[in-house]
């Protein structure tokens, strides 16, 4: 499932060719392949754009981001650090990027919005407004 932006249309995203290459390497694993998660961020790899890191401005959310993000709905702002299922830990705002939320956001430049559905169907209007990559 893609998410929107307030457009209707999928935001663009960019990925770095690390990233997408340990990505591919993660989804491709049996346990994974056919998981829900799993097939909607396989969609995500498939329409990004892949750059060598260097590349990659310093305004897009990569692995390992920290991200901050405003409910245009709601108000609420929201922190969060974008990470590998393995590494994800609720308590400390680390997010796996199989999480709805991770795959939405994985990608996204600063100031672009997402549309998507909360669990327990509460919708979300989340905006990029900071990003603060890994030295």
């Amino acid at each position: 499932m893609t998410q929107q932006h307030a457009s209707g249309l999928p935001p663009s995203l960019i990925l770095s060719s690390v990233d997408f290459n340990r990505l591919e390497a993660l989804l491709d694993s049996p346990a994974l392949r056919q998981q829900p998660a799993a097939m909607a961020l396989m969609e995500e790899l498939n329409r990004a754009d892949v750059l060598p890191p260097e590349q990659v401005p310093d305004s897009v959310v990569t692995m390992h981001s920290f991200v901050d993000c405003v409910d245009e709905l709601s108000g609420e702002r929201h922190g969060l650090t974008l990470v590998y299922p393995h590494e994800s830990d609720v308590d400390q705002g680390r997010v796996s990027v199989l999480a709805p939320v991770g795959s939405a956001l994985l990608g996204l430049s600063l100031g672009q919005t997402i549309d998507w559905n909360a669990p327990g169907g509460r919708h979300l209007r989340l905006r990029v407004t900071a990003i603060r990559r890994p030295d």
